[in-house]
């Protein structure tokens, strides 16, 4: 399995590549900038992408998703947020953008397949209505990406529009904090960290 960070744009986001192998198909999660960047990680394994994921609709996790030629997945509640500059934040903070590709929603608990692939849907409301996590199940577990719900020794701001503290601690404890310890967190920031750590010293508690 083909796992690459690829750290873009001045929010310093975390864009993943993953892919089954050299060669293959990729999964894109998060292209928030320097699509540059992102396609010569590509083009290092010889991956062609076939799918992006939105983790949630922000405009620094969103602003690559139309370089790729590919079907754009994010959860519906958040549609909202890559349909229109205002929702995204893109109209306060640079050009307002709008994703033109296609895209398809996801839903709570959903499976995405990809080659070997197999990616779970966590629904994790709070920095944004719709934002989710992915828990990877196949070919390998303990694994999760969880945008910027969950980082090392911090948690996301529930202070923007559509943001909630209550559901965005109710999600943690909920849907991240009851998987194993030893699950790999791969945060939308900064760097990786696991849950029992987590749960262990993050100032959010367990």
């Amino acid at each position: 399995m083909i796992l690459e960070t690829v750290n873009v744009g001045p929010m310093q986001v975390n864009c993943y590549i993953l892919a089954c192998a050299s060669a293959g198909e990729a999964v894109i999660i998060d292209p928030g900038d320097q699509a540059s960047k992102i396609n010569s990680a590509l083009k290092k394994y010889k991956l062609r992408p076939a799918m992006v994921i939105n983790t949630h609709g922000h405009y620094d996790h969103i602003g690559c998703d139309d370089e790729f030629g590919v079907t754009v997945y994010a959860h519906k509640l958040d549609l909202p947020m890559l349909q229109e500059a205002d929702k995204n934040l893109s109209s306060s903070f640079s050009s307002a953008y709008k994703v033109k590709s296609e895209i398809k929603t996801l839903e709570d608990k959903e499976i995405i397949k990809l080659d070997c692939l197999e990616l779970e849907v966590i629904h994790l409301p709070g920095h944004t209505p719709g934002g989710i996590g992915l828990l990877l199940k196949k070919p390998q577990a303990g694994i999760v990406f969880t945008g910027d719900t969950l980082f090392n020794h911090g948690i996301g701001r529930y202070d923007l529009a559509g943001g909630s503290r209550s559901q965005l601690e109710k999600a943690i404890k909920e849907r991240l904090f009851v998987l194993p310890s030893e699950t790999m967190v791969y945060p939308g920031h900064g760097p990786l960290t696991t849950i029992g750590r987590e749960k262990n010293n993050n100032l959010f508690g367990g």
